[in-house]
């Protein structure tokens, strides 16, 4: 089953681009206004572009659970990379 993208779900521009835009407004603000610890923040981000992608723009569940599987995979292979080098660095430093 392939699934084509709409940039314009909701039939206007202006308001498709705020709920695109709200995942990343809210994790934001939620770190600078409310001062919520950065992974209960990154959460709460995750769990509501969760929600914009299944309700606004309709994607099926198993493409949102590779695409989050991926996008956690793509951000914490470097952030292990960089922690397996300093424990190699320290290893090597004592």
């Amino acid at each position: 089953m392939t699934w084509f993208q709409n940039y314009n779900p909701l039939g206007n521009i202006l308001l498709s681009t705020f709920i695109a835009a709200l995942p990343v407004v809210v994790l934001l603000c939620s770190i600078a206004f409310l001062k919520i610890r950065i992974h209960y923040a990154a959460v709460l981000g995750l769990a509501l572009a969760i929600l914009v992608a299944l309700t606004a723009y309709r994607m099926p569940a198993s493409a949102l659970a590779a695409a989050t599987l991926f996008g956690a995979a793509y951000g914490l292979f470097p952030i292990g990379w960089i922690i397996l080098n300093l424990i190699f660095l320290y290893q090597l430093t004592v």
